[in-house]
């Protein structure tokens, strides 16, 4: 066990952006191991439409968050969290450098600055609560000397205050110590060319066949077929698309991901943006040898 803040490295970035390309280098140049940041790869089978790390470098660099639930499962921020932090400790505890890498910022910042996650509702209890009006709810609330939410009209927000105690989500203001985070930044227009040539490859690869395949197990509503890559064929697996209007639709959604992935991670003041990967092999270079 490592105690403290062993060294963090962080590698974020909107899709498409070659992010992973430039974790794996920077994992093998400096005997780093992979902790995948992204709530699409956490999902087992699902493998061409997000993109995950083929076996052949999971062959040669160890990764960590990949194929951890099934399609049809839920996964959180709190439970990626709690993996990374175990993750972090395990590698660094064999003498590597842990790599975090991916483009799923709520997970990201809930390692970097410690989110405090609420407890998770239980069943039974949420089905008690399910049966109670909003009047029975400000009661409970009010008989338990809880506080009322500021919407005290919507059933939801009072329910979550009864199941939490009337606890409140806290993170820290300041990001995680000895932690290096390098930001990719495309051009939009490199982004969005990227974007399409990637699903062609998918689509050489195999991705209908691997949408069809789980869309017979597991339906279009699972959670983990909501993901870009396979809802945006679910007109065509149906018939009711052409296989030009799937692909166009799944570039559109890519690209507005991308852009809201760029506007969350603009609020970190703390990333190192680049716009050549090449410069984050330096960076990196001069945080390992710094001493911590």
């Amino acid at each position: 066990m490592i105690f403290g803040f062993p060294p963090l490295v962080v590698i974020l970035g909107p899709t498409a952006s070659g992010k992973s390309a430039l974790a794996m280098e920077l994992a093998q140049q400096f005997g780093g191991e992979l902790i995948c940041a992204d709530s699409r790869t956490v999902y087992e089978g699902m493998d061409i439409g997000t993109a995950k790390p083929t076996m052949q470098d999971r062959t040669k660099v160890l990764h960590f968050g990949l194929d951890l639930i099934g399609p049809n499962q839920a996964y959180s921020a709190a439970q990626f969290k709690s993996m990374a932090e175990e993750s972090i400790q395990d590698i660094a505890g064999r003498g590597k450098v842990p790599i975090v890498v991916g483009g799923t910022g709520l997970y990201i910042d809930a390692l970097l600055f410690d989110f405090d996650f609420l407890p998770v509702a239980q069943p039974a209890e949420r089905a008690r609560l399910n049966m109670l009006s909003v009047d029975q709810l400000q009661t409970e609330i009010l008989e338990k000397d809880l506080p009322i939410p500021t919407n005290e009209n919507n059933p939801r927000h009072l329910m979550r205050v009864i199941e939490t105690g009337g606890a409140t989500p806290s993170s820290s203001k300041q990001i995680r110590r000895n932690t290096l985070v390098i930001g990719l930044q495309p051009d939009m227009d490199v982004l969005k060319q990227r974007i399409k040539e990637r699903i062609d490859t998918m689509i050489v690869d195999g991705l209908l066949v691997e949408v069809e395949h789980l869309h017979k197990i597991f339906g279009w509503d699972a959670p983990g077929m909501l993901s870009t890559g396979y809802k945006a064929f679910r007109g065509y697996v149906d018939g009711n698309q052409s296989l030009d209007e799937a692909k166009e639709m799944f570039a559109r959604n890519d690209y507005q991901l991308a852009r809201r992935q760029r506007t969350w991670f603009k609020r970190n003041k703390s990333i190192h943006w680049v716009d050549d990967p090449r410069d984050a092999v330096a960076i990196v270079t001069t945080f390992l040898n710094k001493k911590q």
